[in-house]
């Protein structure tokens, strides 16, 4: 039981939050702001990675 506690009471790295909200606007880029740039929807999690890190 002691492992659930710390697992929920540990705080998230702040890299956590900012590779959310960097999903959060990879999510919401329309199809042709996708083709204009060259990305597709598998390349979302290796892409906001790189955006939470900076």
């Amino acid at each position: 039981m002691g492992f659930f506690t710390e697992l929920f009471v540990r705080p998230r790295p702040k890299e956590h939050a900012r590779f959310r909200a960097a999903m959060v606007v990879l999510n919401a880029m329309s199809n042709s702001d996708r083709a204009d740039i060259g990305i597709k929807p598998a390349d979302f999690p290796r892409i906001a990675r790189e955006m939470s890190l900076r």
